[in-house]
This record gives C-alpha cells, sequence and structure tokens, in this order.
C-alpha cells in the first residue's frame, strides 16, 4: 500500500497550466532584411506581417515528455511512502523479582509432590519457578538466591530462557547454609531503583527463618512498602520446627501485609503451583503495547525516472539535430 507524506505538494500540479497562461512565450529576435514596397508584397504573397522574431515549436511528443516528468517530479515532491506491514511492540507490564531461598534446608526431602511422593523441597520449588517463568509473556523477570548472603543471579530482562537455564543451574547451598531474609529484601529493593514500570513484585520464597541478615525482614519491608514494592511471600515447611528448620509464618504474613502483599502457605507441590496462579490474579497488570507500519520512501524513484526520461529526450533532440522554429 502506497501513502503520500506531503499530499499538499499536489497543488503544483496545474503550475504549469498557469505559467503557460499568464506568463508569454519567449521571442527570439533575429536580423531581418528591409525591402521597398513591404506591404505589398506581403498583400500580394497573401502573408501576414509580423515582428522580426522566432518562437520555438514544440511537437507532441516533447510536450508528452515535459507533462510526464513534471508529474513525476510532483508526486516525488510529494513523498511517496510504501505502508508495511503491521509491527506490534509490547513493553514489559511490570517487574517480577524472585528470592528464592537456598539454604540446606531446602534439601529435606519432605515435600509431597501431589502423587503421594516426597520430593526435596528445592525440587518442587524449581519445578513450579520454571512453570511461572516460562508463563511470563510481558513481564521482565529477575532472580535472586540467598542463603548466608544474597545475590543477584539475574537483572531484570526480558530473556526468560536465560531465565529458565539460570534456575537450572542453582544448588542448594550454593549462597550459604544458613537463611539471609532480609538481605535478600534489601538486595531486591536495590534492583528495583532502575525499574520505570508501575508493577513491581517480589516473590519470596523461603522455608527458614531469618538468622544472619544484617537488616531486619521488618525493616526492609517497610522501605520496600515506601519504594512502591508489593511483596508476596511463600512459606514452605514446618512453623512449629526450631531454629534454622522453622518458617516464622508470623513474620512472612507481616512482610506481606506491610507492602500491601499477601502470605500463602505452601503445603505441597500443587499448593505451590496453585499459590503462582494466585498471586497472577491478584497482581493484574495492564500490558503496554505499541503498533506502528513501517515506512519506505519511493520518491527517490521516481526522481531518478524523470530524470532518465529528460536525458532520453535531450539524446533524442541531438539526434535529429538542430531545433525546427516558426518566425512571427
Amino acid at each position: 500500500m502506497l501513502e503520500l507524506a506531503q499530499p499538499w505538494a499536489l497543488l503544483c500540479l496545474p503550475l504549469p497550466l498557469l505559467v503557460l497562461l499568464l506568463v508569454p512565450p519567449k521571442r527570439n529576435r533575429v536580423a531581418a532584411l528591409r525591402i521597398p514596397f513591404f506591404e505589398q508584397v506581403v498583400r500580394v504573397a497573401g502573408a501576414t506581417a509580423g515582428e522580426g522574431s522566432v518562437i520555438l515549436r514544440r511537437n507532441r511528443w516533447q510536450l508528452l515528455l515535459a507533462v510526464l516528468c513534471w508529474l513525476l517530479l510532483v508526486l516525488a515532491l510529494a513523498r511517496p511512502e510504501r505502508i508495511g506491514e503491521p509491527i506490534t511492540r509490547t513493553e514489559a507490564a511490570r517487574d517480577i523479582m524472585l528470592a528464592i531461598d537456598l539454604s540446606g534446608s531446602m534439601d529435606y526431602r519432605d515435600f509431597p509432590d501431589g502423587r503421594d511422593a516426597a520430593v526435596s523441597r528445592f525440587e518442587a520449588v524449581q519445578r513450579v519457578v520454571s512453570e511461572f517463568i516460562a508463563a511470563r509473556e510481558h513481564d521482565r523477570i529477575g532472580l535472586i538466591v540467598f542463603g548466608d548472603r544474597a545475590y543477584i543471579q539475574l537483572p531484570f530482562t526480558r530473556d526468560l530462557s536465560t531465565a529458565l537455564q539460570l534456575v537450572k543451574l542453582m544448588e542448594v547451598g550454593m549462597a550459604g547454609v544458613q537463611t539471609a531474609l532480609g538481605d535478600a529484601i534489601g538486595l531486591a529493593i536495590h534492583a528495583f531503583e532502575s525499574s520505570e514500570v508501575d508493577h513491581r513484585l517480589l516473590i519470596l520464597l523461603t522455608d527458614g527463618n531469618d538468622t544472619v541478615s544484617k537488616m531486619t525482614p521488618v525493616n526492609a519491608a517497610g522501605i520496600a512498602a515506601a519504594e512502591a514494592i508489593t511483596i508476596y511471600t511463600i512459606g514452605i515447611g514446618d512453623s512449629e520446627a526450631s531454629g534454622e528448620d522453622r518458617v516464622d509464618f508470623g513474620v512472612l504474613t507481616e512482610l506481606a501485609e506491610r507492602t500491601g502483599g499477601r502470605f500463602f502457605n505452601a503445603e505441597d507441590e500443587t499448593a505451590l503451583g496453585s499459590v503462582y496462579a494466585r498471586i497472577d490474579e491478584l497482581a493484574v497488570a495492564d500490558v503496554r503495547s505499541e503498533s506502528w507500519r513501517p515506512r519506505t520512501s519511493v520518491g527517490h524513484w521516481l526522481t531518478g525516472l524523470a530524470l532518465l526520461l529528460l536525458l532520453a529526450g535531450y539524446g533524442m533532440l541531438l539526434l535529429r539535430g538542430p531545433h525546427r522554429e516558426t518566425a512571427r
């Protein structure tokens, strides 16, 4: 499909006609012979006397060539463009940071997989997190792993294949054996500083109690709330256990409520999968998309064609010899 970017240029089409009507043709004066009894000679010859001048005479091919070249140049001035197929670009509607606990207790094989079997807590988390990442069509994903300390495994990205590969490469204990819950939230706050979207979510998954953080989880959650970061906490494990193996559901609930999020208790792999589905329902984000059609200018082709026609016409005139003229 073709479209004119400057259609107002077509107003120039009648300009040569106006010039022809309003401006008289140029006359070239030439030497003339004066003879006696000129009027009688003219009368006898049946001619009409005129001024001593000549006017270039055009043939129909020259006129057609001039008209065609003018049309091509005016159309080129109107900037014709070829319109391509629509292209749609989707912007990230929200940024989601997944903070995954890799402390030593995540290796316990006490997590029901929904099929009357027990798998390690980390194995279940790994499978469900991979499914969650694969379903992120319009979101940016980031990864944080934490144990003795918290580390950014992946900054925010739309490269879901890289995120999935990094989840597969995670191992229990790679960040230490303890649980730095508060430091993980603090690191997520720092990562969100570069985020410019309205919906910023931190999904915090842990099976232990904070023991080694430099900043308490509750204080870190207060800072996150001030930065408009919503925290969804997922607890795995036994709240009645002691020490590092104990999950403080009360603290996880407070962290989520401080930021407008929610706490979920993942009792088995099926429940863990439904938690992520529930988070999607609660944190609905508007998809930002932009659509446009690529435009390719073709005006230079018209200009080139007009130039070729002019050169061809000039070449024909040279081959035919001098211009024929009409005297008046």
